[in-house]
């Protein structure tokens, strides 16, 4: 399991500890991600995903699942985002 949000993209970057001696050595930062469930209002559906903590806040603050997934571009999501952001637009289409 890769260490990449599915909804921002976000993944590990790189840098350096540095000690009390100013001695530095490589070291990786990890983006905080956390199991989630989100639900479509257009779908109805419930979807497992693994974002990170700073994309369930935006999630949020755009007002859920749907409209985060229409503003959000398509190099950032995952294969299974892209899937369900296709399956909202299709269900907003019909509807």
């Amino acid at each position: 399991m890769s260490r990449v949000c599915e909804l921002s993209g976000k993944g590990p970057m790189s840098g350096n500890t540095v000690s009390h001696a100013n001695n530095k050595s490589r070291r990786r930062f990890l983006p905080n991600l956390n199991q989630v469930t989100l639900i479509s209002d257009v779908l109805g559906k419930s979807f497992s995903l693994r974002i990170s903590a700073a994309a369930l806040r935006t999630v949020d603050h755009r007002g859920g699942l749907d409209a985060f997934l229409a503003k959000a571009k398509d190099e950032e999501l995952s294969v299974d985002a892209l899937k369900i952001k296709k399956e909202i637009a299709k269900a907003q289409a019909a509807a």
